[in-house]
């Protein structure tokens, strides 16, 4: 085999080392969430039932919290896993001092997988390098059941607060 060759099949060795990287560079940032509550750098959400007088009127929220100089806004989509339907939940949004999905226990059975989108300041909901994925599989387990809508905000309050460090105000 002469230099050429070599080199050819070098160079094509070390495009090919590239190119996985280059894909996931595109990706976004994916994180699986299975507690009730989850924070990384930049964001922090909790989980909570509003317990209804039945199961129908029984809703799911979950409190999200953003350092907008990392993550200015979220956007949020449901989907069924084995059918590949989607749902939207909430369009990119900007987050001030909190944004909430509200939604009833019921439309999990449905929609299972929630994907919360968190977006890079100036970033387009479309680039998925600009963004880190958080997603559940259903309702945590752990996810506390409230009576009071009071009880229900106090405790998102407080468990977000402690999530990022502070108290709650």
């Amino acid at each position: 085999m002469n230099i050429l060759a070599r080199r050819a099949i070098a160079l094509g060795a070390f495009a090919a080392a590239l190119l996985p990287a280059a894909a996931s560079a595109q990706a976004p940032h994916e994180l699986h969430g299975s507690a009730d509550a989850f924070a990384v750098p930049g964001m922090a959400l909790a989980w909570g039932v509003l317990r209804g007088g039945t199961e129908e009127t029984t809703i799911v929220v979950v409190r999200i919290v953003t350092d907008p100089a990392v993550f200015s806004r979220v956007a949020a989509k449901g989907s069924d896993p084995f059918t590949e339907r989607q749902l939207p939940l909430l369009a990119a949004t900007p987050v001030a001092d909190f944004v909430e999905l509200r939604l009833p226990r019921s439309h999990f059975a449905a929609f299972p997988r929630t994907e919360i989108r968190f977006l890079a300041p100036g970033s387009l909901p479309s680039d998925p390098a600009a963004s880190l994925l958080v997603f559940y599989l259903g309702v945590p387990d752990t996810t506390p059941e409230f009576m009071d809508t009071a009880k229900l905000d106090a405790y998102l309050r407080t468990r977000i607060a402690q999530l990022r460090g502070g108290t709650p105000p």
